[in-house]
């Protein structure tokens, strides 16, 4: 009952088909006997929002899903975003724009102090240009909303209509997509006959966390069954971000605001955004070791870290089963190159 109060809420929005159909969820055995008694008996799942096939895949796409449907419904025929260099949104944004028939044209800051090759022009800046988006790279200080919202008016003055959205698309729209997340994970508990203790993503521009709660909230759901692991802010602010996209996505789906406050962690950040931490590159490897599996640096390597370490210290009762939503996210790993070499080779 609750997923058909999702869908039927959503049933009359705008939308660019993006995806495939749904993305599986698949347990971790091997990972799970790796922790050995430290897992506490805790089965631990993932919901393969990686296996998406357009653009190497991520979870970006299912916000440009409903972006690129208004965007369309609105007469535009560029799309423009914002982003860091080694953005996942921006790459996702070029390649469903292309597929939608849209130009593209991305704003990205250099927010992570890094200017090693790697990071210049490998992973998703390589990826770019490929998918003939038009990129413009800002100083980490810039306003890039401002010289996004320029670039449209220049375009305007020349016959065009552009759309803009802010970085990972985390719009009241582009939060939509996970919102029908929300309703996703619900048809496929009840597939399964589980019930998930906790469902932890990573918490960047905030739109994951707030379009699952949402659409758990949509669906009378307990919000708090969703958790993040902030990445980009400190908790206070992402904590205050997350609400208010959470609320201003359910007052755009005629929905009372949020009743519970949302489970965010600030453990996992380190020293700021893109920045490797210990722990991060330590859930990276047991991933892709036990399970083949890659999680990227950024995100979904730092959020399952701190999954990671909330059942090793028995946050989880025995049994309690724990989705983990994968992200995407895989070529950012090629421009953290030189971190996994030297991890490897000291």
């Amino acid at each position: 009952m609750g997923a058909a109060r999702i869908r039927s809420a959503l049933a009359g929005f705008a939308t660019e088909s993006l995806l495939e159909g749904v993305t599986p969820i698949q347990r971790l055995p091997r990972l799970e006997a790796a922790l050995g008694p430290a897992a506490g008996g805790v089965p631990i799942f993932v919901k393969r929002d990686d296996l998406m096939g357009l653009g190497g895949g991520g979870n970006k796409l299912r916000k440009l899903e409903f972006l690129l449907g208004d965007a369309k419904a609105q007469g535009c025929d560029t799309f423009i975003t914002t982003g860091a260099l080694q953005s996942n949104h921006a790459r996702l944004s070029a390649a469903a724009s292309a597929r939608a028939g849209l130009a593209c044209e991305l704003v990205l800051r250099r927010v992570v102090p890094r200017e090693d090759p790697d990071y210049l022009h490998s992973g998703n800046q390589l990826l770019d240009p490929l998918f003939g988006a038009r990129v413009y790279r800002l100083p980490g200080d810039a306003d890039a909303m401002a010289f996004a919202d320029a670039r449209a008016a220049a375009l305007l003055a020349k016959g065009r209509r552009a759309y803009v959205v802010g970085a990972g698309g985390s719009s009241p729209v582009g939060c939509l997509g996970y919102a029908a997340c929300a309703a996703e994970i619900l048809e496929q508990e009840a597939s399964l006959g589980l019930r998930f203790a906790r469902i932890v993503v990573a918490n960047g521009s905030a739109g994951t966390h707030a379009g699952l709660a949402a659409g758990m909230a949509l669906a009378g759901e307990a919000v708090g069954r969703v958790q993040s692991y902030t990445v980009l802010a400190p908790l206070d602010p992402a904590r205050a971000e997350t609400a208010a996209l959470a609320d201003a996505t359910l007052a755009g789906l005629s929905a009372a605001p949020l009743s519970e406050t949302l489970e965010i962690d600030g453990s996992q950040l380190g020293d700021g955004y893109g920045i490797p931490t210990g722990a991060m590159l330590d859930a990276v490897r047991l991933m892709a070791r036990t399970e083949g599996l890659l999680l990227d640096p950024v995100y979904s390597g730092k959020a399952f870290a701190g999954l990671l370490a909330a059942v090793r210290e028995g946050r989880y009762a025995p049994g309690e089963a724990v989705l983990f939503v994968m992200t995407g996210g895989t070529p950012g790993l090629y421009a953290y190159r030189p971190i996994f070499e030297g991890e490897e080779t000291a």
